[in-house]
C-alpha cells in the first residue's frame, strides 16, 4: 500500500521529470534554429510536431495514473508553447 508521503513523492517526481521533458523539447528546438533549419523548413516542423506529442501523450499518461492533475499537464504545454512562439519570433527578427 502506498503511502501518503509516496504518492506526494511519485507526484513531485512526475512532475519534475515532464517539465524536464519540456525543457529538452524546448533545447532541441534552439538548437535546430541556430545550426540546422528554418523555423519554415518541413524537418524542423515534423521535429516540433513529434515531439509536442510525444509530450502530450506523456503528460496524457501522468494523468491517467493521477500522478499530476489535468491543468498542471496543460500549464507545462502551454508554457513550453509560449516558449517555442518567443523562440520563433526572435528567429524571425535576425
Amino acid at each position: 500500500m502506498l503511502t501518503s508521503e509516496m504518492i506526494v513523492d511519485h507526484r513531485e517526481k512526475a512532475n519534475a521529470l515532464l517539465r524536464a521533458d519540456a525543457d529538452k523539447i524546448l533545447k532541441l528546438i534552439k538548437v535546430q534554429m541556430d545550426n540546422l533549419t528554418m523555423p519554415q523548413c518541413p524537418l524542423y516542423e515534423e521535429v516540433l510536431d513529434t515531439q509536442m506529442f510525444g509530450l502530450s501523450r506523456e503528460i496524457d499518461f501522468a494523468v491517467r495514473l493521477g500522478l499530476i492533475e489535468d491543468k498542471e499537464g496543460k500549464a507545462i504545454l502551454d508554457k513550453l508553447e509560449r516558449e517555442l512562439s518567443s523562440l520563433h519570433e526572435a528567429s524571425q527578427k535576425k
